[in-house]
């Protein structure tokens, strides 16, 4: 690993480099904040196929393509005389040092989730900070993270199942709810009912310490390298997945299983 030093050097020859292409690069001199935006969403969702892939090298790749957005919109508005990437620097020591009263101050907390509990009663004084719990919560992420999110938070102030078995209850009686629905054929009951069940599953498994997203993404990578064998199978005897019976495939589909058990 690099020292203090060597890192530094190597983020200020990461600066001086971006410095010249925007003059010299007629790409990268183009580029606005609206511009870039999208690339970003898509870097970010890179980075979190690597982590989620535990993929050390494109870690490292994708965490340099974060941090040069992260470079570029500072730049961006250091030319507009508005903020440079000190400032950045800076402005997040400060919330760093401010959000942990137990390492810099003479706050107790002693667990992860004290330290959570903390960090809500902290950004709601916090100047320019959420003025309500669910304020901080980005109304553009995707529902399933988002409806994570919110339980966390929620839970973070004292609203959450006193006992993690309690939530199965609600799964069940939301389930019931669901069914009821589909069976009156009623499109926006469904619909709603679909929504509260999802939502109690995402708290069933973040109460039994599963990210819900992260559990969601590898069974759809599980499922996708099954349905790719059955494919592949289907192909190497010379048929077409409309031209096979469930039963077929759902023997095809057992033996991914069994191959990936193995």
């Amino acid at each position: 690993m690099h020292t203090r030093e060597e890192k530094t050097e190597a983020f200020g020859k990461f600066l001086d480099v971006l410095d010249t292409l925007r003059v010299k690069c007629p790409w990268d001199a183009k580029q606005t904040n609206e511009s870039l935006r999208p690339n970003t969403v898509e870097e970010v969702f890179e980075l979190a196929d690597a982590l989620i892939s535990d993929d050390t090298p494109n870690i490292r790749k994708e965490l340099g393509d974060v941090l040069l957005h992260v470079a570029f919109y500072s730049k961006i508005a250091e030319e507009k005389g508005e903020f440079d990437i000190a400032d950045v620097c800076m402005a997040l020591t400060e919330k760093l040092i401010f959000r942990h009263p137990h390492i810099y101050g003479d706050v107790k907390a002693d667990t992860a989730r004290k330290v959570a509990e903390n960090w809500e009663e902290i950004k709601l004084r916090e100047k320019g900070g959420n003025k309500t719990v669910l304020a901080g919560v980005p109304s553009s992420l995707p529902s399933l993270i988002k409806a994570n999110r919110i339980q966390e938070k929620v839970r973070n102030v004292g609203f959450d199942w006193e006992e993690p078995l309690q939530v199965w209850d609600k799964v069940k009686e939301e389930l019931a709810e669901a069914e009821a629905e589909i069976r009156k054929g009623n499109k926006d009951g469904m619909e709603e009912e679909f929504g509260d069940l999802l939502f109690a599953v995402i708290n069933a498994a973040r109460l039994n310490g599963v990210d819900p997203d992260n559990a969601l993404e590898k069974t759809n990578r599980k499922f996708i390298r099954r349905f790719n064998y059955l494919e592949k199978k289907a192909a190497e005897a010379g048929r077409s997945l409309h031209d096979m019976t469930l039963a077929e495939m759902d023997r095809i589909w057992d033996e991914a299983k069994r191959l990936e058990r193995q």
